[in-house]
């Protein structure tokens, strides 16, 4: 029967077990006593006494290990505080898509590798070295990635089967050459996904890279079929299937009412010219602001709400919208969304309102003084107009339409200069006749200036242009190639509210809780665009 082991000496001094060795043993000898936390290789291993089992850090080498675990904790906090910014940089540079020129991005249908190593965003610098948690973080960025990608993938593949999976883009994908000129320098399509999926929130789309990435990007949109009930506007995309008729044009018809009256309200507003330098600065200010709330119920309403649904707006907002818009007098909101839809659809065709190829005097105002082209009329009677019929603030609009414009378009405007602040009545009125008059003009310029003047930086098959000019006068408007090829976007340009008064106003209805669900299309979308059908005339970098 083995003997009890002695008990632990005490230290008086500070009050816990000694960890002296014996003597004449060694520290293997001392480490088969109980004071280490494991056996040795070649001795058994013992229980522990009392003891040591209520006190099982306080030997000399338990006290050390704490005190070399507490260091080594502290050591450590320092490193990740003062390493922070190289830890940022180190995950910011993992999410990179091939930093160097001689990077080349994986295919699609091939799965990354596990752990892939990180990745600078300048050519030839090295990852900074910040230990193991940088490139954890590395590592899971790429695995976040890539499961986004197969997520989207999967949900595209689920709601449109003919164009989300790779089938259908194999299908509808044509080849992509490189960009003549260029290098292999990376370009900036290289830092795109590798599929794209958002036009806006209910339009899918695909950005295709290059194996080199330094090639068009592809944007392929799935047909309306497809996408059933996703976007409430159908008719505003134009129409590839429509063939202009053959034979001879049919011969104009002139609307003598309407070249009569044209013709009075231009010179009246030449006459007026003349009274700007007597009427009081008030009523020059009213004037302008009559100017804006009138091309704000155009812009705002009959052209972004009512002809493309790119928002939506309550009650109160579509009432003052109507208003506004009888200030305008272009015809009633039903009429007016009707011949945009047809412009858009038919664009730059016989079926086209105011076609541009007509010349710039019938886009302008021409078309106003003659007869639609019976293509014009057909096409809109087979436009689905069951949204403008159901909206019933636009059809009371309609209903009243006439005495809504002489009240709003020239009596109050003229009423309000002359009982307020004591103007005269006739410099009044002939004000509100200039506001007008610049009212129609600045509209009509977006269908001549804008289909025949600028550069066409994302779509350079189509007429319309980006004229800055048109962009001031038109309260945003003038940004026409964009908004040709994304019909849909509330604010009609690429930049938001830069020169464009009218996205302004949204916004601030939007933060007024007045308007909501606001359509965009995403930045790589529109770069993709650019770089595949752009005329090149702005920067893709």
């Amino acid at each position: 029967m083995a003997r009890a082991p002695p008990p632990l000496p005490r230290d008086s001094s500070k009050g816990r077990v000694a960890a002296t060795n014996a003597p004449g043993e060694s520290a293997r000898g001392r480490q088969s006593r109980g004071f280490s936390h494991g056996p040795s290789p070649d001795t058994e291993r013992r229980e522990p006494s009392s003891a040591f089992h209520r006190l099982p850090f306080t030997p000399v080498a338990g006290e050390a290990w704490l005190r070399s675990r507490q260091l080594s904790r502290r050591a450590e906090a320092r490193r990740r505080a003062g390493d922070r910014t190289a830890v940022q940089q180190q995950i910011a540079a993992s999410q990179c898509r091939g930093g160097t020129g001689g990077t080349k991005v994986p295919p699609a249908n091939r799965r990354p590798p596990p752990h892939p190593p990180p990745r600078c965003s300048v050519a030839g610098e090295q990852p900074a070295s910040g230990g193991l948690l940088q490139v954890v973080a590395g590592s899971l960025n790429s695995r976040a990635r890539a499961w986004r990608r197969k997520s989207v993938k999967r949900r595209l593949q689920s709601e449109h089967p003919r164009t989300g999976g790779p089938e259908g883009r194999a299908e509808k994908a044509a080849p992509l050459a490189a960009v003549p000129g260029e290098g292999a320098s990376p370009a900036p399509s290289q830092f795109l996904q590798e599929e794209v999926a958002a036009d806006f929130s209910t339009m899918p789309a695909f950005t295709h890279i290059t194996q080199n990435a330094v090639a068009h990007s592809e944007k392929i949109h799935p047909t309306f079929e497809q996408m059933g009930s996703e976007r409430e506007m159908k008719d505003d995309i134009f129409d590839t299937t429509y063939r202009e008729k053959e034979g001879p044009k049919p011969a104009l018809r002139y609307v003598w009412r309407n070249i009569i009256l044209m013709s009075l309200l231009h010179l009246t507003a030449v006459y007026a010219i003349w009274f700007i330098p007597s009427a009081k600065l008030l009523t020059l200010a009213w004037a302008l602001l009559c100017f804006t709330l009138a091309g704000l119920g155009v812009t705002a309403g009959a052209h972004r709400l009512w002809s493309h649904r790119s928002y939506k707006a309550t009650l109160p907002l579509r009432i003052f919208l109507t208003v506004v818009n009888s200030m305008a007098f272009q015809n009633d909101i039903f009429e007016w969304a009707r011949d945009h839809r047809v412009h858009h659809k038919f664009s730059e065709t016989d079926a086209d309102p105011h076609n541009a190829k007509r010349g710039f005097f019938f886009a302008h105002i021409g078309w106003l003084l003659v007869r639609k082209h019976p293509d014009v009329i057909e096409k809109g009677q087979k436009l689905d107009l069951s949204d403008l019929k159901a909206d019933q603030v636009v059809m009371f609009q309609r209903r009243y339409y006439k005495t809504s414009v002489v009240l709003m378009c020239f009596l109050l405007p003229s009423w309000v200069p002359w009982y307020f602040w004591g103007e005269s009545f006739l410099i009044s009125f002939l004000m509100t006749i200039c506001r007008y008059t610049a009212t129609l003009n600045a509209s009509w310029l977006v269908n001549s200036m804008a289909h025949m003047y600028g550069n066409r930086p994302y779509d350079r098959h189509i007429n319309p242009r980006e004229n800055h000019f048109v962009v001031f006068g038109a309260l945003g408007e003038g940004f026409h190639n964009y908004h040709h090829t994304f019909p849909f976007d509330y604010s009609t340009s690429e930049y938001g509210w830069r020169w464009n008064v009218t996205t302004s106003f949204i916004d601030l209805m939007c933060f007024l809780g007045l308007a909501s669900d606001c359509k965009k299309v995403t930045k790589e979308t529109i770069l993709a665009r650019k770089i595949r059908t752009g005329d090149g005339s702005q920067k893709t970098s």
